[in-house]
């Protein structure tokens, strides 16, 4: 199970132990507080209890026979999970030496002795045995699980309700999603039907079954609602690759659930369990699964092929603001905006999508925000037609017919930022101040210092008013950027006059549409931003 927070391991449920034997305790020692006087008989009529409504007792026990029977329907297919890691070969590192004269002499032999430190030798890491949830999908053996329960194992072994083992070959694995596919040499297992995670609704019940905390509690069942769908969480490892659609639900979730399943009231399999969000480390009433639409589609290119292909439209994308969807017309806050085009391959570029499109929907299905965006396109086949409909200045609505290509891993890129790129700007900034900006001119030696591509010609922002609209949206050297304004509704901008210029028409309170360049990200994008007073 991951937790995007860390936390301090079991002290919160030492706690609960301590706190009750201490309760138990002190009653002990004020027995005599338990040998009352017995009530008499006016007081026991005034205590007589209520009768049970026949009907509220059926009804009740209609859904606890309820829950039993999804319970005892879901758990033949779900399995414990046993991954071992290798202790792995640690190369000396070739950071400065570790100087420990500033270390407290007690603990200098323990940071001598530590694999990685500065100065140290190779050595190797530790390595382990961490345990996890899965279900059966197939009766002949394949089983979904996430991907960072068998991350780097080298051994897996799975456990079935009845008590076999088994060990399991890793067919393949997707970080982007964190879904991976076992299979074990089995027949006739009991596979978990796999239901429609698109048509789960906030407020249903669920049940979330697996084995958290490891061997003890093995084949647990906790149950809850949908809480929330479409969420995302800051985890380790993303990517612009990434996926994240979460289901969140309160059903009690905790390390050792990871990959089991999340079930609906027809015992169908809506999600698999993932992640939690808690200050401890465990069940906090906020545990999130990933949909099962998208990690059947996952499974399926694995099973297949034993790997994930993807596709893509060659876009830069961000969930659309208030303001984009003023500007495109829109009368509800939803869509993704297009930023910017992979490079001059895009095909949608090509097919005549334009940078600051606000996407409405592919193929006739709506799309409210980038996960759903990814999950209509990227599982699709290399050459395949997406029908995308977008909005444009004014309310013009627009459809794109778009070919999609197929996605190359990229390699691993750090930007280089110069050395106090932008330092000196804000000394000679000029101000555009219905933008609520300061900007300077770009001239030849700051390019050259920002290692600026040469088409990017502009203005560079050097300050941003405070609780200005742009605030929001241009940075400063200070602030992630700097930013170079490259256009205003479309007009080239490369001096601050030119940026002025460009604004004149405009008046307080309207939303412009920003062509922008980011230095250290070396990408454009686009940004709407409603204009202040300018004062």
């Amino acid at each position: 199970m991951r937790n995007p927070r860390s936390g301090r391991g079991r002290l919160p449920v030492i706690a609960t132990i301590a706190a009750a034997a201490i309760g138990a305790a002190a009653l002990a020692e004020h027995a005599p507080v338990l040998h009352a006087t017995p009530l008499g008989a006016d007081s026991l009529s005034a205590l007589a209890r209520p009768p049970i409504s026949t009907g509220a007792v059926a009804r009740l026990e209609d859904l606890s026979d309820a829950f039993a029977t999804v319970a005892a329907h879901v758990k033949p297919s779900v399995v414990y999970i046993t991954a071992r890691h290798e202790a792995q070969q640690v190369a000396q590192s070739q950071g400065p030496s570790l100087d420990l004269s500033q270390i407290p002499p007690e603990l200098r032999d323990f940071f001598r002795s530590m694999p990685g430190m500065p100065g140290t030798p190779r050595g190797r890491s530790r390595g382990g045995v961490a345990s996890g949830s899965g279900f059966v999908v197939s009766n002949d053996g394949y089983i979904l699980t996430n991907n960072h329960v068998v991350d780097g194992a080298s051994e897996v072994t799975v456990r079935l309700l009845d008590r076999r083992e088994f060990k399991a070959r890793v067919v393949g694995r997707d970080p982007n999603t964190d879904v991976a596919v076992l299979k074990i040499d089995a027949k006739n297992l009991t596979a978990a039907p796999l239901g429609n995670s698109d048509a789960s609704r906030v407020g249903e019940w669920v049940l979330a079954v697996g084995n958290p905390l490891g061997e003890n509690l093995t084949f647990t069942v906790t149950q809850g609602i949908i809480s929330a769908k479409g969420r995302a969480l800051a985890l380790p490892g993303q990517s612009q690759h990434t996926i994240q659609d979460f289901i969140q639900t309160d059903a009690a979730i905790n390390p050792g659930n990871s990959g089991g399943p999340l079930v609906n009231v027809h015992g169908e399999v809506v999600g698999i369990n993932s992640a939690i969000e808690s200050p401890t480390g465990y069940n906090a009433g906020y545990g999130f699964a990933v949909p099962i639409n998208l990690a059947r589609a996952v499974m399926g290119q694995i099973i297949k092929s034993g790997r994930v292909e993807r596709v893509a439209l060659g876009i830069a994308v961000r969930d659309a603001s208030a303001d984009d969807a003023a500007y495109v017309g829109l009368d509800e806050i939803r869509g993704v905006l297009v930023s910017d085009f992979g490079d001059a391959t895009s095909p949608a570029q090509r097919a005549g999508m334009q940078a600051g499109d606000v996407i409405l929907s592919i193929d006739g299905k709506r799309v409210d925000y980038v996960a759903q965006l990814q999950e209509a396109i990227a599982f699709r086949s290399p050459g395949d037609v997406a029908t995308v409909e977008v909005a444009r200045k004014g309310g013009k609505r627009v459809t794109v017919r778009v070919p999609l290509q197929r996605v190359s891993e990229p390699t691993t890129e750090i930007a280089s930022r110069g050395d106090d790129a932008g330092s000196n700007d804000a000394a000679r900034g000029s101000s555009a101040p219905l933008l609520g900006v300061k900007v300077a001119p770009m001239d030849a030696g700051t390019a050259r210092q920002l290692q600026l591509p040469s088409d990017v010609q502009g203005v560079i922002v050097t300050d941003v008013e405070d609780g200005s609209s742009a605030s929001s949206h241009l940075a400063t050297p200070s602030t992630g950027g700097p930013d170079v304004i490259l256009s205003v509704e479309g007009t080239a901008v490369r001096t601050p006059d030119e940026l002025r210029a460009a604004l004149r028409q405009a008046r307080a309170g309207d939303v412009v549409s920003l062509r922008v360049y980011n230095v250290p990200a070396k990408t454009k994008r686009v940004e709407r931003v409603r204009l202040g007073s300018g004062r």
